[in-house]
């Protein structure tokens, strides 16, 4: 099974901005159709869908962090990003990013801490 590793999380204070990078162990062909995401959990609540983009550039985000948050991926490179604005308290958790939807393959998490 692919395995996927996150990076770029870490502590900013609210308005500011990180980008999130998943890598996978595999890269996939330019007419993939497996879908690619985003979630989080935050502490004491249920892991939460973020972003998902799927092949031809489909995306789809919570409304929570619409127009703030950018999903993209990389075929070639085998990985995707979650480009995150204007960051709130509330948007503090681990995040995970996933291929495959729930049922596929997961990263082992990142903390993104914002500051109030």
């Amino acid at each position: 099974q692919v395995r996927l590793e996150e990076a770029g999380g870490g502590w900013v204070q609210a308005g500011g901005s990180l980008t999130l990078v998943c890598t996978a162990s595999q890269t996939f062909s330019s007419t993939s159709r497996d879908a690619m995401g985003w979630y989080r959990q935050a502490l004491g609540k249920t892991r939460e869908l973020v972003a998902r983009t799927s092949t031809f550039g489909v995306t789809g985000y919570a409304s929570s962090v619409k127009g703030r948050f950018t999903i993209s991926r990389n075929n070639a490179l085998g990985a995707w990003y979650l480009e995150m604005k204007d960051l709130k308290p509330e948007d503090t958790a681990v995040y995970f990013c996933n291929s495959g939807g729930p049922g596929g393959a997961w990263g082992q998490g990142i903390q993104v801490t914002v500051s109030s």
